[in-house]
């Protein structure tokens, strides 16, 4: 199953991390451990393209249903202006979790104004996010998330609502592929449809290695983009 969506209970299981999908995962890592994600990607909107790395994501598992999330400040390398974008504080909750295989979890977070002037919102801009999944079949799972983001934009809030969902496939016990689609829906703007497509292969427990590619649908979405990634976990401290 996709990285991001395998159901953890326990050290012993394989990561499970929020990339390479626009879904994050709808479990929390492992009490006392600390997970890094990882990445680098290329985008191309209205012939102009876009360098950004290395969106790192710093899980910490503070309980066995909680866990402490940081965004690192991510640099982005586009015309006219380069710089770190904003850094992210946020907290996920597991809120369900079933025989049947479907888990879902609530995100809170709120990003800070402290990148460059030409990269970051200039704003303090909270977000919710709700990521579930639903085991389908021994090797078939289904998952989703809802989202709010209050985003500073030319010096003014507009909200935008966000909605996913994906299949992904298991296709040995390390490896496995997924097809997504994701939609944005400003208050300003037109809306922005994504068709996007991965796969995440695992070096071991602790190790996982993505490659994704995606295509906007929409007039205001991105052309294109891809990107590839490397995350990891340890425990960091006793439960």
């Amino acid at each position: 199953m996709l990285a991001g969506i395998v159901p953890l209970h326990g050290q012993s299981s394989p990561i499970a991390t929020d990339r390479p999908a626009i879904t994050n995962s709808s479990v929390v890592v492992p009490s006392g451990s600390l997970q890094v994600e990882n990445g680098l990607q290329t985008t191309t909107a209205l012939g102009a393209r876009t360098f950004d790395g290395p969106e790192s994501l710093v899980v910490f598992g503070l309980t066995d249903a909680t866990e402490l999330r940081f965004t690192v400040p991510d640099y982005i390398h586009t015309a006219p202006g380069s710089g770190f974008g904003d850094l992210a504080l946020g907290v996920k909750q597991q809120i369900g979790h079933t025989p049947s295989g479907f888990d879902v979890s609530l995100i809170v977070f709120l990003s800070f104004p402290t990148g460059a002037t030409a990269t970051s919102s200039h704003g303090y801009d909270p977000g919710l996010q709700l990521p579930w999944s639903q085991k389908v079949s021994e090797n078939w799972t289904a998952a989703g998330m809802l989202s709010l983001y209050w985003l500073t934009q030319s010096g003014a809030r507009n909200l935008t609502g966000e909605s996913t969902f994906l299949f992904d496939r298991q296709l040995t016990g390390s490896w496995d592929a997924f097809v997504e689609y994701a939609g944005d829906f400003p208050e300003r703007g037109g809306p922005r449809h994504l068709l996007h497509v991965g796969t995440a292969y695992k070096l071991g427990p602790n190790q996982q290695l993505d490659l994704h590619v995606g295509a906007g649908l929409s007039r205001a979405a991105v052309d294109h983009f891809i990107g590839v990634g490397y995350s990891f976990r340890f425990q960091a401290s006793r439960k």
